[in-house]
């Protein structure tokens, strides 16, 4: 029994370290995806987007490693429409937030108390959303319920329960799924992995979208510069000049994304490791030696990917206290058959979670950026609405701008970059509609102001 609590402290360990680092490289870098479109779409300022493509190429690097060793546990989501509307939803629902799901947690690590509202919302949602049935099931195609119910899921499960047990059992799981090396159509697994996953993949779509920032919203800037000092470098190189200038404009950003790409592709490997030492594919089994069975899922497994992951951990905990208030969490197809409602104490990606929170709070503290903010009324209702569209979106596309996007482009998922347009579509019709709300307010708010000091 010793041997098996050290199993199950140096698993979770792993996770809570993991987190840490990221947690200190989000913070060092201010590394958030809403920061990044809103800077883009409403200032024009390209830092963050930048980073985020820089730290796509160290961990696709690694991961293709992986891949084409045959070690790699990651297996590619299914990939349609879905993944795109998913996107959609979530992007729009972070920038009225202020924040995506991971830069909520590091923000909340900084003592912002809309950040702390946004996980809250983000992870209530996410428990509701796949577990509610009324009206919601009538608007599934008989499609999604006559294939759901072929499955032979559980008597427990039941996918005639919830729309998202349709959703999932009855659609997504019948989607293709494919990484861009499978793709490829390459015998040679190192050709279709550097190829395919880290080549077409990763930098050739990541080099054509900052060669886009560069010229709509980098180059004007760069030329004036350029005009003012009176640079007489040969014209011939004056774009390829540009585009560096812009990747390295920022060195903060760019040290904080190098950082977490190769951290995540670390935690690929150690994880992997962990797992063979102790002879397990994933930690249900551990947590099942140890007579922690309460939780688990119908498969005998809990959330456990192995690499870094938000959103479907918040959900197992709201889904926690939900289930300890007498509503059953563990009917359904999300919690029940797939990934399992542990402990909180006993939830490898929730320490990982937990690390991303302390960490980004002890590199506050260094450089003195720590400061208790509470949310004013209107904060806290585009903080809850914003969460809210986040949990939809994260569940609808499996995942959020970490698991969905940034995990799946660096491992050559092809569901990632759809994901990812739709992300970036949502954030900007998301910035377009808090420009529109604060244009209104402020023409309203003047006249509102004269009213009140005139006399009665």
């Amino acid at each position: 029994m010793s041997t098996l609590n050290e199993y199950l402290l140096s698993y979770l360990g792993a996770y809570l370290c993991f987190g840490f680092v990221y947690g200190m490289c989000l913070q060092y870098g201010k590394f958030c995806f809403s920061s990044a479109f809103r800077d883009l779409f409403a200032v024009g300022v390209p830092r963050m987007a930048v980073g985020i493509m820089i730290a796509m190429v160290p961990f696709g690097v690694v991961s293709a490693l992986l891949t084409a060793t045959g070690t790699g546990a990651f297996q590619p989501a299914p990939y349609g429409v879905h993944s795109v509307v998913a996107g959609l939803i979530f992007g729009a629902g972070m920038v009225l937030a202020g924040g995506c799901a991971s830069g909520s947690l590091y923000k909340a690590g900084e003592g912002s108390g809309v950040a702390m509202l946004t996980v809250a919302a983000l992870s209530v949602t996410q428990a509701i959303v796949v577990d509610v049935g009324g009206w919601l099931i009538h608007l599934t195609p008989q499609a999604w319920r006559d294939s759901a119910a072929s499955k032979s899921l559980p008597v427990s499960i039941g996918a005639s329960d919830g729309w998202m047990d349709h959703y999932l059992a009855g659609y997504v799981w019948d989607r293709p799924s494919a990484t861009w090396g499978e793709l490829l159509g390459s015998s040679n697994p190192f050709l279709a992995a550097y190829l395919g996953n880290v080549l077409v993949g990763i930098v050739v779509p990541a080099g054509l979208i900052l060669a886009w920032v560069y010229i709509v919203w980098a180059r004007r800037p760069f030329l004036t510069r350029r005009a003012r000092a009176r640079d007489v470098a040969p014209r011939r190189w004056t774009e390829l000049v540009g585009y560096w200038s812009m990747i390295t404009a920022s060195r903060r950003t760019a040290i904080a994304g190098l950082l977490l790409g190769l951290a995540a592709g670390l935690q690929l490997i150690v994880m992997k490791e962990i797992r063979t030492a102790f002879g397990v594919a994933n930690f249900g089994t551990l947590l099942a030696r140890s007579g922690f069975t309460s939780g688990l899922s119908a498969n005998g497994a809990v959330f456990d990917p192995g690499y870094w992951y938000v959103t479907t951990q918040e959900a197992q905990w709201a889904a926690w206290v939900l289930q300890g208030l007498g509503w059953d969490m563990m009917d359904n197809v999300f919690f029940g058959f797939s990934n399992g409602v542990p402990h909180p104490l006993l939830n490898p990606p929730g320490w990982m979670s937990i690390g991303v929170v302390v960490g980004a709070a002890v590199m506050a503290l260094l450089h003195n950026e720590f400061r208790w903010k509470a949310p004013t009324m209107e904060t806290a209702v585009w903080a809850i609405l914003g969460g809210g569209l986040m949990g939809i979106g994260a569940r609808l596309g499996l995942g959020c701008n970490i698991g969905a996007f940034f995990v799946r482009v660096s491992q050559g998922d092809v569901s990632g970059w759809l994901f990812g347009l739709g992300m970036i579509g949502g954030a900007y019709g998301g910035v377009k509609f808090l420009s529109w709300w604060t244009a209104r307010r402020i023409a309203r708010e003047p006249a509102f102001a004269l009213a009140r000091q005139r006399p009665p």
